[in-house]
C-alpha cells in the first residue's frame, strides 16, 4: 500500500516505519507547513538559467545520478528523488527554484525540513541556501550539515538560525552577510566524499513560525584588519536579521581586546567596553571599535591582538576578528635590498611549520575554513578549471583573492599567497575574457611574435583580475593525437614547440624577472616535465583513461631530442616554474622501468635544476604525488627528495603539512632540502612585487575582453586557420554569393573554444562572450542561410560551408578509446554528404586534433583545419572571405587511418593525408618556376643561412614551399610527403639550404 498522506511529524513517522528514526517535533500552533519540492515530477532535471534541478562536481566522475524514483514507503507522494555517488573530489545537486523569476520569501517560517533515508555511513551532508543576490547562482551561500548515522526514512528540521555564512566560498565577501530570507533562489546539498553511495530524499518544505529572539546575529565587517604600528584599527561591527525586520528585543555586545601575540600597554592600548542595539534597530545598523597600536623603535613580526566579543541577545560571529600589527623594521621587508638577501633573512627566521606551509597548495573551494590559511602558514591557492567566484567577474576574482591575501596578514611573516590558475588560452575561467585559440593552433600560425602577443593579452587580463601567477604553457611535444591533451601542445616537432615559445616572455617579461612586478605579468609555468607527449597508447592506468598520465618509452637520444629540447630554452628564457607531469618515464636500456615523473630525482634534480640551470620552483599537478607507489608518507617523501618545491594538494593540505613535517623532523627531508625549496618559493614571491602589493591591481580590469584584446585573438585565429585542399579556388567566399551554412560548430561558441574554457572539460553552448563562426560569416558576407544540421532546402546557394569536429573535453577524459574518436559524429558526416551533394563547399574542421575524412574527401571541393580557434570567430570569417590570406601550416601530421597512429614528421616510413608543414594559401599570386627557381632559392637560402639571417631565410623557404606545395596539389605521395615533411622541420632549425634541398626532393618525387 502507497503511503500517500502529508507525514508531517516524525512521530507518525515512526509509527508507519518501524526502522525509522524519529526527527524533531514542531510546536502545536505552528501554521501549516509550506511546500518547497514534492518530487512528484513537477521538479524538471535542467541547468540555469532554466528553473530546476542539477547536478555538480569536480570532474566528470563526481556529479551524482538523479532519478524521481516511484517507491512504496515514499514519506510524501509515490516518488522520492534518489540517485547514487562516488566522489573522489566534490559534488552535488542544487534546485535553483527561482533563477530569474521573483524569488522565494521565507521570513515568516522558522527552517526548512525534509525527509532522508539513512544509510548508517556516518558521513557528513551539507546543506545549503542560496539567499539575495543577482539570481540562483549569484548569491550568499549559507551552510549547515547532518551526519547520516540512521537507517531508514527521517525527517530533519533545520531552523534557520543554524546557517552559517559560507566564508570558503563567497565570490566577493558576501552581499551583505545577512541571512536575509526575502529573497530565497534554492538549495543545494553536498554528497560525502570517499564512499560509494545512494540516497534517496523527499518532501522538501518550510515549518513552523519565524521566532524573533532567533533571528539577529552579529557580524564583524572583516575578520583580519592589518595595521601599521602606531595606527588605529576600526572594527565595525554589525547587528542584522534573518528577513531584515527591526530587532525586537536589545542585543549587547562586549568587548575586549584579549590574548594574541601583541603584548597590552606595550604593542596596543586595550580596550573594554560594550555596546548596546536597542529594540527596533534597524537590520544592518553599525557601530565601530577602535583598537588603537603603539609605536616602538624595534623591528618586530607581525602581532595579533583578537577582539573578542561575547554576545547577548543574538548569534555572535563565528570567529572572533583580529587586529594585525603590521611587522616592520625586518630585513625581509625592505624591498631595496636585493631578492637573494631578502629570502636568506625571511628564511632563517622562519620555524619548519612556516616553511611547509610554504610548501603547500590548495585549492581554494576547499579550505575548511579561511582561518586555515593563517594556521597552516599556506604559501599558495589555486583555483582549478571550473573553480570559480559567483558571479565569474573580474571584480569578484580580484575580490575573492583579496579576502585570501588579507587573511595570510594574520600570519608572523605576513608572507602572502602566490595564486595560481589554469590560464592556458587567455583567462580562460573567466566569462567574458578573450579567449585564444588552444596551443595547437598556435603552432598553425608559425607566427612567433603573435604567439607573444597572445601571452601578453592572457597575462594582462588574468594579473588584472589579482592572480600572480599562470600554470602555462605546456610545452609538450604530441606524438600521438589520440592523446586527449593534443591541443594544448604547439605541435609534433619539438623545434615548433621551441620557437613557439615567446609566449614565455608574452608572459613574465624579460628572462630576468625584473618585469614580474608589474600589473599585466604573471608568472609562467612550463608544463609538464618531462615527455608527456609520448605516452603510449594503451599505458595508463588512471581510470579509463586509454593513453593521458601513461608511461613514455624512449631512448635516452630521443628523450633528449623531442622531449626536453624545449625546456632548456624555457629555463633560457627565466621560466618561473615548471611542472612534473602525470606520466610515468621509461628511458629504454637503462633497466629501471618506468619512473613516475614526480618521483624521479635524475630528471628532476639532476636534469632540470642541475644540467639545465633552472633557478625556479617546481610546483606539483593536481593530487598528482598521490599516484606514486608507496603510502603517503612515502609519496611526500619521494616527491621532496625528487625535487618538488611545492606540491598541490587540493584537499588533503593539512594532511600534507603535518605529513612534511614529521618527514623533516625524522630525518627522512633534509633541511637543506626544505630551505631550497621554500628559498625558491619565496625569490618568486618578491620577483612578482607580492610584498609590496599583496592585494589586487585591477586599473587593467577594463582591457578584459576589450576590442584591442580581440582583435590578437582575431588575428591568432584567423593565422591558425590551415587550408588543407581547395579545389576549383572555392575559397576564398565572395560577398555576393548566397552560402549555405551547416554542421554541429558552425553557431556554437562553446564547440569552437573547446576544453580548459570557463570549466575544466569545457561544454556546448553559449558559455561565454564572443563570436562564433557563423556570427563571424553573417557580419563578413552578405547572404548567408543557416541549417544546423542541413535540413532546410539547399537549392539557390552558390556554395556550402559546413563547420563539424568535436566537441569540448580535457585531458584523459578525451583520449581516444576513452568515448571518443577521430571520426566525424553520424550528424556531421549527413550534413557534410547532403551539402557537398548538392553544391560546391568548404567544410571547416573544429576540433583539437586531426580527424579523419576518409571516403568523404573526394566530394569535399575545400577542407580547412580550424583547430579550436577561441572565442573570435570572426578570424576565421576573415580568411573564408578573404579579409585575410590563409597562411596556416599543419602543426601535426593528418593521417589517413587510425591504423597509421602514432605518425610523425621524421618517421621512417611516412604516407599520410596531409604532411606536417602542408597548408595552401589564398594570397593573390603563389610564387612560381620550375627546378631551375629551387635551384636559384638554394643558393640564396645558403647566403641566408651562412649570414643567420633568419627573417630571409623564412621568406626564403617558404617561396619554396608555396611553390612546391602548388605542385603537389593533391597527389600527395610517401616519396613526396616525407622530403616535404622534413624540410619545415630544417626551417625551424635553421637549415634552410637544406630544407630547400628537401623541398627540390619532393617536387621531383611528384
Amino acid at each position: 500500500m502507497r503511503r500517500t498522506a502529508l507525514l508531517v511529524s516524525a512521530t507518525l513517522l515512526t509509527g508507519l516505519l518501524p526502522f525509522a528514526v524519529a526527527g524533531p517535533a514542531s510546536g502545536a500552533d505552528d501554521p501549516a507547513p509550506v511546500p518547497v519540492d514534492n518530487f512528484e515530477g513537477e521538479i524538471p532535471f535542467a541547468n540555469p538559467p532554466a528553473e530546476g534541478i542539477f547536478t555538480w562536481g569536480s570532474d566528470t566522475d563526481d556529479p551524482p545520478t538523479l532519478e524521481l524514483a516511484a517507491r512504496d514507503d515514499a514519506p510524501q507522494g509515490e516518488k522520492v528523488l534518489s540517485g547514487t555517488y562516488d566522489i573522489s573530489g566534490y559534488g552535488g545537486f542544487t534546485h535553483d527554484f527561482a533563477f530569474a523569476e521573483p524569488a522565494h520569501d521565507w521570513s515568516a517560517s522558522k527552517g526548512i525540513r525534509f525527509w532522508w533515508d539513512g544509510r548508517n555511513n556516518g558521513k557528513k551532508v551539507n546543506f545549503e541556501l542560496k539567499d539575495g543576490g543577482a539570481n540562483g547562482e549569484a548569491s550568499e551561500l549559507w551552510t549547515t550539515s547532518f551526519t547520516d548515522d540512521w537507517t531508514g526514512w527521517k525527517q530533519l528540521e533545520i531552523p534557520f538560525t543554524d546557517f552559517t555564512y559560507r566564508t570558503d566560498y563567497q565570490p566577493v565577501g558576501g552581499i551583505d552577510q545577512v541571512l536575509g530570507l526575502t529573497e530565497m533562489w534554492g538549495y543545494a546539498l553536498t554528497l560525502p566524499v570517499g564512499v560509494q553511495d545512494q540516497f534517496a530524499m523527499d518532501g522538501v518544505e518550510l515549518y513552523g513560525k519565524a521566532d524573533q529572539s532567533l533571528r539577529a546575529n552579529v557580524v564583524t565587517d572583516a575578520a583580519v584588519y592589518p595595521v601599521e604600528e602606531g595606527r588605529s584599527a576600526a572594527v565595525k561591527i554589525t547587528v542584522a536579521t534573518t528577513g531584515s525586520a527591526p530587532i525586537e528585543e536589545p542585543v549587547t555586545v562586549a568587548y575586549e581586546t584579549a590574548g594574541g601575540t601583541g603584548e597590552s600597554g606595550k604593542d596596543y592600548t586595550p580596550v573594554k567596553g560594550e555596546l548596546t542595539f536597542p529594540a527596533g534597530t534597524a537590520s544592518g545598523t553599525s557601530r565601530t571599535v577602535t583598537v588603537a597600536t603603539l609605536r616602538d623603535k624595534a623591528g618586530e613580526n607581525a602581532e595579533t591582538v583578537p577582539l573578542k566579543l561575547t554576545v547577548t541577545g543574538a548569534k555572535a560571529p563565528a570567529e572572533n576578528s583580529q587586529v594585525v600589527i603590521d611587522a616592520h623594521g625586518l630585513p625581509y621587508l625592505d624591498a631595496k635590498l636585493p631578492v637573494k638577501k631578502r629570502v636568506a633573512d625571511l628564511l632563517s627566521r622562519m620555524s619548519l611549520a612556516e616553511k611547509a606551509g610554504q610548501m603547500t597548495q590548495a585549492e581554494r573551494g576547499a579550505l575548511t575554513t579561511p582561518g586555515d590559511i593563517a594556521a597552516y602558514d599556506l604559501g599558495s591557492l589555486l583555483s582549478g578549471g571550473g573553480s570559480t567566484p559567483t558571479p565569474n567577474t573580474p571584480e569578484a576574482w580580484a575580490k575573492m583573492i583579496d579576502g585570501f591575501q588579507l587573511r595570510a596578514q594574520a600570519t608572523r611573516f605576513q608572507i602572502p599567497l602566490i595564486y595560481g590558475v589554469d590560464a592556458v588560452h587567455g583567462h580562460n575561467n573567466l566569462v567574458g575574457a578573450t579567449i585564444m585559440p588552444h596551443n595547437i593552433g598556435i603552432g598553425a600560425t608559425r607566427d612567433p611574435q603573435l604567439a607573444y602577443e597572445t601571452g601578453k593579452v592572457t597575462a594582462a587580463e588574468v594579473r588584472a583580475t589579482g592572480i600572480p601567477w599562470d600554470f602555462a604553457p605546456c610545452l609538450c611535444v604530441t606524438r600521438d593525437e589520440r592523446w586527449g591533451r593534443t591541443y594544448e601542445s604547439f605541435g609534433e616537432d619539438p623545434a615548433l614547440v621551441e620557437s613557439m615559445e615567446t609566449v614565455i616572455q608574452g608572459l613574465q617579461g624579460a628572462p630576468s624577472g625584473k618585469d614580474l612586478k608589474k600589473n599585466d605579468k604573471v608568472l609562467a609555468t612550463a608544463k609538464h616535465f618531462v615527455a608527456d607527449g609520448g605516452t603510449e597508447y594503451g599505458s595508463s592506468t588512471t581510470g579509463t583513461y586509454t593513453i593521458d598520465q601513461g608511461i613514455t618509452k624512449v631512448t635516452r637520444q630521443e628523450l633528449e631530442a623531442v622531449h626536453l629540447a624545449p625546456y632548456q630554452d624555457a629555463v633560457d628564457r627565466g621560466v618561473g616554474t615548471v611542472m612534473p607531469s602525470y606520466s610515468s618515464l621509461d628511458i629504454l636500456g637503462d633497466s629501471e622501468g618506468p619512473v613516475k615523473m614526480h618521483a624521479d630525482a635524475a630528471m628532476i634534480n639532476g636534469v632540470l635544476k642541475d644540467r639545465m640551470g633552472f633557478d625556479g620552483f617546481v610546483i606539483s599537478d593536481w593530487q598528482a604525488i598521490d599516484q606514486i607507489p608507496g603510502d603517503y608518507a612515502s609519496d611526500v617523501r619521494t616527491s621532496v627528495n625528487a625535487g618538488l618545491d611545492m606540491i598541490m594538494v587540493p584537499y588533503a593540505y593539512k594532511d600534507f603539512h603535518k605529513t612534511l613535517s614529521d618527514e623533516v623532523t625524522a630525518g627522512r627531508i633534509s633541511g637543506k632540502r626544505i630551505d631550497d625549496a621554500v628559498s625558491r618559493i619565496l625569490t618568486q614571491k618578491f620577483k612578482l612585487g607580492l610584498f609590496e602589493k599583496p592585494y589586487a591591481d585591477t586599473s587593467g580590469a577594463a582591457a578584459i575582453g576589450s576590442a584591442k584584446h580581440r582583435a590578437v585573438a582575431r588575428e591568432a585565429a584567423a593565422e591558425s586557420q590551415v587550408l588543407l585542399k581547395n579545389a576549383g579556388g572555392v575559397l576564398p567566399l565572395k560577398k555576393s554569393q548566397k552560402v549555405y551554412v551547416a554542421g554541429s560548430n558552425a553557431d556554437d561558441i562553446g564547440n569552437q573554444a573547446g576544453g580548459w574554457t570557463i570549466t575544466w572539460q569545457g561544454s556546448s553552448g553559449k558559455i561565454t562572450d564572443g563570436t562564433t563562426i557563423l556570427e563571424g560569416m553573417r557580419k563578413a558576407g552578405s547572404a548567408v542561410t543557416y541549417s544546423k544540421d542541413a535540413s532546410a532546402p539547399t537549392d539557390g546557394h552558390d556554395v556550402g560551408v559546413v563547420v563539424v569536429g568535436e566537441t569540448p573535453y580535457a585531458e584523459g577524459i578525451g583520449d581516444v578509446g576513452n568515448g571518443n574518436d577521430l571520426v566525424f559524429s553520424a550528424a556531421d558526416r549527413a550534413a557534410v554528404d547532403k551539402v557537398c551533394g548538392a553544391m560546391k563547399c568548404a567544410v571547416l574542421i573544429v576540433s583539437g586534433r586531426p580527424q579523419l575524412v576518409g571516403d568523404q574527401l573526394g566530394d569535399i571541393d575545400a577542407l580547412v583545419a580550424s583547430w579550436l580557434p577561441g572565442t573570435e570567430g570572426d578570424g576565421v570569417a576573415d580568411v573564408l572571405y578573404g579579409k585575410r590570406a590563409f597562411t596556416g601550416q599543419l602543426p601535426l601530421t593528418w593521417p589517413k587511418s587510425e591504423a597509421q597512429l602514432p605518425i610523425n614528421v621524421g618517421d621512417a616510413s611516412y604516407d599520410p593525408q596531409f604532411p606536417y608543414g602542408w597548408g595552401l594559401t589564398t594570397l593573390t599570386s603563389v610564387p612560381g618556376g620550375g627546378t631551375s627557381a629551387l635551384k636559384a632559392l638554394a643558393v640564396a637560402a645558403a647566403v641566408a643561412e651562412k649570414a643567420g639571417s633568419e627573417t630571409a631565410g623564412r621568406a626564403i623557404v617558404t617561396k619554396a614551399r608555396l611553390f612546391v606545395q602548388q605542385k603537389m596539389g593533391q597527389t600527395i605521395t610517401s616519396a613526396s610527403a616525407k622530403p616535404f615533411a622534413d624540410a619545415d622541420h630544417l626551417l625551424l632549425t635553421g637549415r634552410y639550404a637544406q630544407a630547400v634541398a628537401k623541398l627540390t626532393a619532393a617536387y621531383r618525387a611528384v
